[in-house]
Parts: C-alpha cells; structure tokens; sequence
C-alpha cells in the first residue's frame, strides 16, 4: 500500500469528517462508510485507517493464544485483520456495512477459510448469536455517532460462544474532553461495558510507536466462561 503525505492526510481526514456531517444531516449518519469506498474507486491510500496489515494489538494477542475455532470480524474494512486470522488457523466470517468494502476486501484477500458479508451490526443474522469463538472489533464503535453507537455496543457480546473471546481495540480518550469525529475515541468507562455480561480478562493502553504523542489505544478482552 503507498502513502500519504501527512498534508493529504489531513486534507482526507476534513472530507471525512465533511461525509460524515452531511451523512447525519441526511438522517443516515453510517451512510458515509459506502460512499467512501465507492468514490475511492480502488485506490486503498483514500481508506485512512487501512494500512495493510493486520493491528498490532490483534496480532500480539492472538500469537499468545493457543486455540483457534470460529471467528467474527465486526467491520471488516478492507480485510487485513480477518485475512491475518484465516492465516493463522480460523475459520472467519468478515462483515462489513458497505457493500463495496466487502466485495474490495474479497479481492485482495483470496484465503479459501473467509466467508466475507455485507451485514449491519444493528441487524445481524438471528443464527449469530452465541455462535462464536472469537468476536474481533477493530476501530468501528469508535466511527458510529454516539447515538448509534450506544446500540452497536450492546450487539457484540452476544455474539460469543461458551468460553469465547471478545476482542476490542480502538482509542481511548483520557482527557474526558469532547472531541470532534470521526473518530471519537472512546471513554474508559464505555469500554468496559461493552463486554459487561461477560468475564473481562485483559486491558491494555498504549502509545504506539508511530502513534502522536496525544493518541493512546487500548485492547479490552472478555471470556464468556
């Protein structure tokens, strides 16, 4: 994948944050997702939080855990979080909102033990509940509007089978101050209760190496033994 300068990147982030106003002014804030995907028309540096690879919090926790089964990644973007664990043994169902993130995804990934989906999380299949090993979100709830995403929250554990995993990862805000997104990176305290019907095991927060000075994330992982 090639780069942005950090000029373009800005520039990319204000028309984000342009689609996502005019998405809610719309009355269907999640609407703007599609649309970048469509009008990126293939061209990966206008997906700014694809880089590739899978997530580096993901992938230290997966390499300490021994067992593999089922699992569900929650807004699969582009593909590599879900292609990082098809390779590594599980059997992966990847969904996205948008249509063309899914079929995107599809083509860059050709791992024959990934079922990609164009789902919502709002509305997702009946037969899904507690049918998973592995339940992965990755910077979604941090993209939804706040009103959106207070019911987004409540749809993941569910999804975990016995003595399954929910795994997490995004960025926490610290500072308690309202920021303006997307993203919004999220509170501490509604973190811990996305996983709060279920047992939590690991929270981690952390300053990445390539991350600015101001930006923290964390991975928050739940067992439902």
């Amino acid at each position: 994948m090639s780069e942005r300068g950090e000029q373009e990147l800005a520039e990319l982030r204000k028309h984000i944050h342009k689609m996502a106003r005019k998405a809610e002014d719309s009355g269907d804030p999640l609407a703007w997702f599609e649309n970048l995907y469509r009008i990126s028309e293939g061209d990966d540096t206008m997906i700014p939080w694809s880089d590739g690879h899978p997530h580096p919090f993901l992938v230290e926790w997966n390499e300490q855990k021994a067992s593999r089964g089922r699992a569900l990644v929650v807004g699969c973007g582009l593909g590599e979080d879900a292609a990082y664990l098809a390779r590594t043994g599980w059997e992966v169902t990847a969904f996205d909102l948008s249509s063309t993130a899914v079929e995107w995804a599809s083509k860059i990934h050709q791992e024959p033990n990934i079922e990609w989906k164009a789902e919502d999380l709002l509305n997702l299949p009946e037969g899904w509940k507690g049918a998973w090993d592995l339940v992965l979100e990755v910077h979604i709830l941090q993209a939804i509007p706040p009103e959106i995403r207070q019911v987004a929250a409540t749809r993941l554990a569910p999804l975990v089978a016995p003595n399954g995993n929910l795994v997490c990862i995004g960025r926490i805000n610290l500072t308690g101050e309202e920021l303006d997104g997307p993203p919004w990176p999220l509170e501490r305290q509604f973190i811990e209760e996305i996983g709060s019907q279920l047992n939590q095991t690991e929270f981690l927060i952390q300053n990445r190496p390539n991350d600015e000075p101001e930006v923290n994330r964390y991975l928050a992982v739940w067992n439902s033994d």
